[in-house]
């Protein structure tokens, strides 16, 4: 049976994360399910609100090129230099001025707590 998908759309890790706690409070998760919720609490440290907080004012900057796609993987891995935005951005064919992700950097720092 083929399945047609409908629309794509990303989605934060901590929005992930919080619909997996979830579904574990009303039962078990199956195997995958309880192996994401793992590593989601180990590598996505903000809380849903706080994520959300963060896309908002990444959206804010305004950055040419940049779509919602690319602003939550910014938000998911959370950058702290401009260098490591450079890095996360090479994954997507998109190119950002240094200026621009010296904005994003110092946006993440700021309203993050440190690792």
């Amino acid at each position: 049976m083929a399945l047609d998908i409908i629309t794509e759309q990303p989605i934060l890790m901590a929005e992930v994360r919080e619909r997996l706690e979830k579904l574990k409070e009303k039962g078990e998760l199956n195997f995958r399910a309880q192996k994401t919720l793992e590593h989601l609490e180990q590598f996505s440290p903000l809380k849903k609100k706080k994520a959300e907080e963060l896309l908002a004012l990444l959206t804010k900057l305004e950055v040419p090129r940049l779509r919602e796609q690319h602003l939550i993987k910014l938000t998911d891995l959370l950058p702290t230099t401009e260098a490591e935005v450079k890095i996360v951005l090479q994954s997507f064919a998109v190119t950002v001025t240094a200026e621009n992700m010296k904005k994003i950097a110092d946006t993440i720092v700021e309203n993050t707590p440190a690792k």
